[in-house]
């Protein structure tokens, strides 16, 4: 049987009234659900479920002492904190491989070589098969089963001793406490305790809610949980196993080859890593350091490269050791990931919405695959939080393509006795202080309250807030402007062509001549054709054209392109949808916006406040002056009927102790929110509604304004309700909820364009493949996600058979799809 169909099978249950039975089927039912979990990532029960099993069996155990036996699960957790961990010699050492430290394709190649030349083989003998594994960033560990029993947990040590941490590693529930199966009189397994990304980030937000340390990264911390002297504290830290290999055995016929052993163990119901394979040859190798290296951000662990390992163990005996490291295995890295450097200095830079970013400056370092010499420090509390003075030795880190980031600061580093709070400090540290200045234009810099920010007060007088929104602006997603790059943008802003993006559309071709001959000036810079006494002008053309071509732009890229703080891609696409025309979104009230799916209070109050801002109003005023339409649904979403039932909208106010169900109440005695503007504290009082709650109703209208406000949101909710399409009228588009992803190139359509309309017409666009997915469309060079679409049975489309299932299409009825 195998561990996945042994970890489903399941017992009948054991009546309550033999506790003994009770306690055996508790014991085996709590250990299937924890391999079901942390090793098949399979949960097969609800927590609650669990924990009510698990106290059960605590119940019984503690009823019955006799009935305790040394493989229970409730003995993972607990114990005394120890002194001191014992020493334990590993009668089989436990030895390091050696690196490969060139992460090219010729690392796996030279190994290959190596191998082959230790063999004796020839060009003209078969590939040497070998067993390509992960090479996981943890801690490594031995565990010494005895008749199938947990027995010891050790370190690794110095390859000879290590620590006795079995107190420890009883707590890792992917760990079993005995083995599945008929386990030999001795059976020492040796592997990897790791934490997995979500699990550390977890856990770092925790702390962070307590108040406590922040932990570096997640193999730091599952190397100290090991080694906490208090096996409570490691019973916190979300630890995993992973096994790789073997120490001493006894009374066990070892499989010829390691590929076999691994399937051995994982069939004794070990954890073994699945992302394993058997290759040959050096190409083998090759392809697998490069798939790995391809999908290594999308693993739920961190690795720092992968092993390779001759598979058959004859051949592993014949090869040997030198220097206590194996001829037959090597660790094959990837670029380093992270690497000290030092800080220089710490600048600022302005965003497109004012936001005031530390930017650290650092002695260039190589990590992650790049050069890095600048890392965002976010905010003043994160400097704070790093402990980062300028002048620090630093630890950062770069997985993949990720933005770069400062993980910890090298305290050790820093001179004996220096304090980071209090004195002045040696050169060449200093401490960093937010300026209260925008670098740029010299606007008050402010921090709002509740906010980690500080930004810049400028607004739309600061240039580096004008070249940022006008960027955002022309950007692909947003107006699509084609040909408007960012030097372009640069130029126009410096030599004060635009003051707005509004003045992008009343350009003429002189201006863009006239910008880059002055550009051309401050760079000292005589283009080929101003020497032969001509002036190119097809450049400027094509941008112009597309200046034009982008006053028609669906609402939603229109609203999203206008840069409102917290308005993304999908918030924009909700107050298109919904309001179904800017004149709305602009006029539409806090207690509308808060009713809308998707948009919270910070996200309401962000919207609501930028349509208020004049200097807003009038860019938007001088965008329609200039001829630019978005392209509006023209009328809400039949949805927004259910948004402006009165007692929603009541609930929206923000009135303290007006629950939605106070509000119901209120409702019923209501025609309408003009009523309400209107009321009286006699008709108040009138209401059955409790003392707090009319206190609060009248001091709400009594504010300045308020009752004007709800005369306005009267009003609009009015002229929506108005234009809402009777029942019946407008059918729900057959795409409405559905889920598409897109892959591949389409013959006619971008990636942007076919997500537009399939948005358009209620369909919902994912990046990823998934049994919730509905239609893959795919076009050529389609790869991994069309492949697990065919897997999954999922309907596969083609650009055309896409298109006839958009509404108004002449064959909507019939896609042609392939079923798979």
């Amino acid at each position: 049987m195998s561990p996945k169909q042994d970890g489903a099978a399941a017992q009948a249950p054991a009546p309550a009234g033999d506790p003994a039975a009770r306690a055996a089927w508790l014991r085996a039912e709590l250990e299937r659900h924890n391999y079901r979990y942390y090793v098949l990532d399979e949960p097969s029960i609800p927590d609650a479920d669990y924990d009510a099993l698990y106290r059960e069996l605590q119940a019984i155990e503690a009823e019955h002492p006799d009935l305790l036996t040394p493989d229970s699960p409730t003995r993972r957790v607990g114990g005394q904190p120890l002194s001191a961990f014992a020493t334990v010699r590993h009668t089989v050492p436990m030895l390091s491989i050696r690196t490969e430290t060139d992460t090219e394709s010729t690392g796996a190649e030279a190994f290959d070589a190596r191998v082959r030349r230790e063999l004796g083989l020839g060009e003209g003998d078969a590939p040497v098969e070998y067993m390509a594994e992960l090479k996981f960033d943890g801690l490594a560990l031995s565990l010494r089963y005895e008749d199938g029993l947990l027995a010891r947990a050790a370190t690794r040590g110095d390859g000879s001793n290590g620590e006795d941490v079995t107190a420890n590693v009883r707590t890792i529930k992917s760990i079993p406490m005995r083995l599945k199966g008929d386990a030999p009189p001795v059976l020492e397994v040796r592997g990897e305790a790791y934490m997995r990304r979500d699990d550390f980030d977890r856990l770092n937000a925790r702390q962070r809610e307590a108040g406590e340390k922040i932990f570096v990264n997640p193999r730091n911390t599952a190397a100290g949980a090991i080694r906490q002297l208090d096996p409570g504290i490691t019973a916190q830290r979300p630890l995993r196993f992973f096994a790789y290999g073997l120490g001493e055995t006894a009374g066990w016929d070892i499989p010829p080859t390691h590929s076999g052993m691994l399937d051995a163990l994982e069939a004794f119901g070990l954890p073994v890593n699945k992302d394993r394979r058997v290759v040959r040859g050096a190409a083998g190798l090759v392809a697998f350091h490069r798939e790995i290296g391809e999908r290594r951000e999308a693993l739920p662990f961190d690795i720092d490269g992968v092993v390779y390992k001759v598979n058959r163990l004859d051949l592993q005996r014949r090869l040997g050791f030198v220097s206590r490291e194996p001829r037959w295995a090597v660790a094959h890295k990837y670029p380093a990931q992270e690497r000290t450097t030092t800080v220089l200095g710490i600048d600022v830079q302005v965003g497109r919405t004012g936001a005031i970013t530390p930017v650290a400056r650092l002695a260039p370092v190589f990590v992650g695959g790049a050069m890095v010499s600048n890392v965002t420090l976010h905010n003043q509390d994160e400097i704070e939080r790093l402990g980062v003075l300028i002048g620090d030795t630093v630890i950062v880190r770069r997985a993949g393509d990720v933005i770069p980031e400062v993980v910890a600061v090298v305290a050790e580093q820093r001179p004996p006795g220096l304090d980071p709070a209090a004195g002045p400090l040696p050169e060449p540290y200093r401490r960093f202080v937010m300026p209260d200045k925008c670098p740029v234009c010299q606007s008050h810099v402010v921090r709002e309250e509740g906010e980690a920010v500080a930004r810049c007060t400028g607004g739309l007088t600061c240039k580096a807030q004008r070249k940022e929104s006008t960027r955002h602006f022309a950007a692909r997603r947003a107006m699509d402007i084609e040909g408007l790059g960012e030097r372009h943008i640069d130029n126009l802003i410096e030599f004060e062509r635009i003051a707005s993006v509004a003045d992008l559309y009343r350009l003429k071709l002189e201006d863009f001549l006239d910008v880059k001959r002055l550009a051309d000036e401050r760079d000292g810079v005589v283009p080929e054709t101003v020497a032969q006494g001509k002036i190119a002008t097809k450049w400027a053309e094509n941008i112009l054209e597309g200046i034009a071509a982008s006053k028609e732009r669906p609402l939603a890229r229109f609203l999203f392109a206008l840069g409102a703080r917290h308005v993304g891609e999908s918030t924009a696409k909700t107050l298109a949808d919904w309001l179904g025309r800017l004149a709305w979104v602009r006029r539409a009230p806090l207690p509308l916006l808060r009713v809308l799916p998707d948009v919270g209070e910070v996200v309401a109050e962000s919207i609501y406040e930028f349509f208020k801002e004049p200097r807003n109003e009038t860019v938007i005023d001088e965008l329609l002056r200039y001829g630019v339409v978005p392209v509006e649904a023209g009328r809400p979403l039949p949805a927004l009927a259910d948004k402006l039932a009165l007692p929603v909208l009541l609930a929206a106010l923000g009135v303290p102790k007006l629950t939605a169900l106070r509000a119901e109440q209120l409702a019923q005695d209501l025609d309408s929110l003009d009523q309400f503007a209107d009321a009286s504290p006699e008709w108040l009082a009138e209401r059955k509604l409790p003392a707090d709650a009319l206190a609060s109703l009248q001091e709400f209208l009594e504010r300045p304004g308020t009752r004007a406000q709800l005369r306005e949101l009267s009003a609009l909710r009015a002229e929506l309700l108005a234009e809402l399409p009777a029942p019946g009228e407008a059918a729900q588009s057959p795409l409405a909820g559905k889920t598409f992803v897109l892959t591949g190139s389409l013959p006619t359509l971008s990636r942007d364009e076919a997500k537009d309309m399939l948005e358009a017409a209620g369909a919902k666009v994912s990046g990823s493949v998934s049994k919730k997915t509905d239609f893959v469309v795919a076009g050529a060079e389609a790869g991994s996600k069309l492949e697990k679409a065919l897997s999954l049975g999922v309907t596969v489309l083609d650009e055309a058979a896409m298109l006839a299932m958009l509404p108004g299409a002449a064959n909507a009825a019939e896609p042609k799809g392939e079923q798979s």
